[in-house]
């Protein structure tokens, strides 16, 4: 039996509307033409949507120069980056890591934390920094990098760290002062036995020599000059077995203090920062350093400052090129991807670099150092020449510090500031040290 005409038309018309309905967008993105229309030329193009807002956390540790520049790198990558908002964190170095600490135990570490080779061994073999391998030759360019500032950050199969420049050890002073103190320069062939009889000459004039040196950074070059090394290869303890290399070094640095030719702890507590060194304030003729913090040391000195090497003999044994610093990302940041942008742009942007200009180190990217030839300042280039000289007059660096360092390098400043304020003498820290190291270092066998 035949449908009416007007059932007819009404059914044709509930037709139309499906197909055009399952024809149509959806809306969901998983639609498409029945009927595989290609696109017209009048069809409106779906135009990239913006970046998504992001938040990253940065830390790091230095004094006010550093402080300065790198919040302007900061404002400067936030200008070519409108959805990148970046909360900052710094302080000086001791603070530093007493405020990183809590916050890795709690997996709460800033996205970005500016690492050292001492303390980077504990947090990547503890897996609170991620491996950047994914990102090398994606998010950060490293084709104007040498494999072997690459290589500087790598422990075991993993990258954990971006280097930021490479250093060097050496006494920055002020010429002027050296001659107050009655010595026209600093020998060629610096020795132990003149930095002695220097700092001696000091005192008699009003001064202090120096500021002291890092129990942890001077001795590991003291073992180097005698052919050994702090750790032994595998991180399970002391690389020396002669404790007169131990009680030779810290006898000599802590006779020194006891005769008031170095400042005494509770002095060398009271400086904060550069602004606060001897040298800064003219009492003190120059201050044991790495190359890196150079310039700095000069901006605020604001006047003539020169770089000598490190005493020996066997200085050229125990000098070494050494990661300035890392930039790491933390395991628990949630923004990896951002934060790795950032680093690229921290270590390959060439005006960003013009603010930095080689305080964390000479550079590793080969085309930021090239152009900042050209607008460097006199310290600058005096860090650049000592670094180039250091490399020719230098041996290989030791592996990364092995798990449990920190914890060795507080034993070992606590009883250098012991010797120092002569409560225990140094044969007496230096068995107490050994049997320190070696119960925490046994841990890693």
């Amino acid at each position: 039996m035949k449908a009416p005409k007007k059932m007819l038309l009404m059914l044709m018309a509930v037709a139309l509307v499906l197909v055009s309905a399952c024809g149509g967008n959806s809306g969901n993105g998983n639609a498409t033409n029945s009927t595989n229309t290609p696109k017209t030329s009048n069809e409106v193009k779906e135009e990239p949507s913006e970046a998504k807002p992001v938040t990253l956390r940065i830390a790091w540790w230095g004094g006010q120069p550093r402080h300065d520049y790198t919040m302007k790198v900061i404002e400067m990558y936030k200008a070519k980056n409108p959805h990148v908002t970046i909360e900052m964190e710094y302080a000086n170095y001791d603070d530093y890591w007493k405020k990183l600490a809590p916050q890795a135990a709690a997996n709460e570490l800033p996205d970005i934390i500016q690492i050292d080779t001492q303390n980077y061994s504990q947090y990547a073999g503890r897996n609170q920094l991620a491996d950047l391998t994914p990102f090398i030759g994606n998010q950060i360019d490293v084709t104007d990098i040498s494999q072997n500032a690459i290589d500087g950050g790598k422990l075991g199969d993993g990258l954990y760290g971006i280097n930021l420049g490479v250093n060097a050890l050496g006494f920055n002073y002020d010429p002027a002062l050296l001659k107050k103190a009655g010595i026209d320069s600093i020998p060629e062939n610096f020795t132990w036995d003149n930095y002695v009889e220097m700092a001696g000459k000091a005192k008699a004039a009003g001064l202090y020599f120096d500021n002291g040196m890092r129990p942890e950074v001077f001795f590991g070059y003291y073992l180097r000059t005698l052919g050994k090394t702090l750790f032994n290869a595998e991180g399970t303890g002391l690389g020396y077995e002669d404790d007169k290399m131990f009680t030779d070094f810290f006898g000599m640095l802590a006779k020194l203090v006891i005769d008031g030719v170095v400042p005494s702890p509770d002095v060398l507590a009271q400086i904060k920062g550069a602004e606060d060194s001897h040298l800064v304030l003219n009492q003190g003729i120059g201050v044991w350093q790495w190359s890196n913090q150079y310039v700095g040391l000069q901006q605020v000195a604001n006047r003539p400052l020169a770089i000598a090497p490190m005493a020996g003999p066997n200085m050229e044994k125990g000098l070494f090129l050494k990661p300035s610093m890392f930039f790491s990302v933390s395991e628990n940041s949630k923004v990896k991807e951002e934060a790795a942008k950032f680093i690229n742009f921290f270590v390959n942007d060439i005006e960003a670099n013009k603010l930095i200009l080689g305080d964390r180190g000479v550079p590793v990217s080969s085309k930021v150092k090239e152009a900042l030839k050209a607008v460097s300042t006199e310290a600058q280039i005096q860090v650049y020449d000592y670094v180039a000289w250091a490399e020719a007059n230098s041996s290989p660096m030791d592996p990364a510090d092995p798990i449990g360092s920190a914890e060795v390098f507080k034993s070992l400043t606590s009883l250098a500031e012991q010797m120092n304020y002569n409560k225990i003498k140094p044969e007496e820290a230096a068995k107490k040290f050994r049997d320190e190291a070696t119960s925490i270092l046994k841990k890693n066998k």
